[in-house]
């Protein structure tokens, strides 16, 4: 596993003064929703001087297909160097990204520039956001267990900064620009690996949710949809299912030694640790990645994931949530 960040490294305060300077959004607004995410810094795809040549959505997409390419490959190459496997050796790659467009997706490109093998299989998804992460890891348990011979490879990009929208003043808006960062994520899976273990899997999609979460889409390009109802609604619901989730398997949230949380934001953090009673240290390398980093949407989970060192032989959840309104839950063995 290896996530990597774009080079461009700011502090919040200096990321809170440029959106400002590019907007029409009251300055002392933006930087008490700024100060509320809890974010102190981010990694940005582009140095901050460059954010205002980005006049057209072509422009961004540009940018984001050279960028996404990079990381990704850079991605790729420290996670099959880790797992100790050439590029050759992959049988099956799953890429996600919301944050840009490109046909042919950026997995067929990805795979010459890293040197997998022309039969390569290739699943390329849109759309999962920060849910991506957690979802990818699924659908390569899922491959694995078809195919427990094989190598799996699965890789997230995530170039939020670049969705910047200088003329939308709501506070969805406001909020994600103090909110979300950039990076990339790759994982490498065999159906007899060892280390953590994907034990079992459950996606949960709620209807009549999609109003919660997601993109705006048009000739500007990606607006954020991010409703205010969000913490409330994963307070109604989450808890419920995670422990459904559990129980299925014969486990209570206080038998789970590790939690992987994606940081999707301070408020939402807070309702899945007051609403399952989780001790405070449970989710603090998800805070720790949220304070350092933002949230890197599909790549977040990663992470988090690789950040943290699980109790060997006690059971571990990785949980994301993403549009859909949608939760995807992984039972993970250490």
């Amino acid at each position: 596993m290896q996530t990597v960040l774009p080079g461009h490294r700011y502090e919040q305060e200096e990321i809170t003064e440029a959106f400002s300077e590019l907007t029409a959004a009251d300055g002392e607004l933006l930087k008490r929703f700024h100060s509320a995410t809890g974010v102190t810094g981010r990694n940005l795809a582009l140095p901050l001087e460059d954010y205002p040549k980005l006049d057209s959505f072509e422009q961004a997409n540009e940018m984001y297909v050279e960028i996404a390419l990079d990381l990704g490959e850079r991605a790729i190459a420290g996670a099959l160097e880790k797992a100790g496997l050439p590029p050759e050796k992959v049988d099956h790659l799953v890429f996600c990204s919301t944050t840009g467009l490109a046909t042919p997706s950026l997995d067929s490109r990805l795979a010459k520039r890293a040197g997998l093998r022309a039969d390569v299989k290739r699943i390329p998804v849109f759309g999962l956001g920060c849910a991506a992460g957690a979802s990818g890891l699924s659908r390569l348990h899922d491959y694995l267990r078809g195919w427990p011979e094989q190598v799996a490879l699965l890789v997230c990009v995530e170039l939020c900064s670049l969705t910047i929208q200088r003329d939308d003043t709501s506070v969805a808006n406001l909020v994600a620009s103090g909110l979300f960062g950039d990076g990339a994520g790759a994982v490498v899976a065999t159906g007899h690996g060892r280390g953590r273990e994907v034990v079992a899997t459950r996606s949960k999609l709620y209807p009549d949710t999609e109003h919660l979460m997601g993109w705006e889409v048009g000739g500007h390009g990606f607006r954020i949809v991010l409703d205010a109802e969000l913490p409330a609604f994963v307070e109604s619901v989450l808890a419920g299912d995670i422990r459904a989730f559990l129980a299925d398997y014969g486990l209570t949230p206080d038998q789970v030694g590790t939690w992987v949380c994606h940081p999707g934001g301070p408020k939402v953090i807070d309702k899945i640790v007051a609403n399952l009673a989780l001790p405070p240290e449970a989710l603090e390398v998800t805070w720790r990645s949220l304070r350092e980093h933002g949230n890197l949407s599909s790549v977040s989970v990663l992470h988090v994931l690789q950040q943290t060192r699980g109790r060997t032989g006690e059971p571990a959840v990785l949980l994301a949530l993403g549009p859909g309104f949608s939760a995807e839950m992984l039972l993970l063995h250490w």
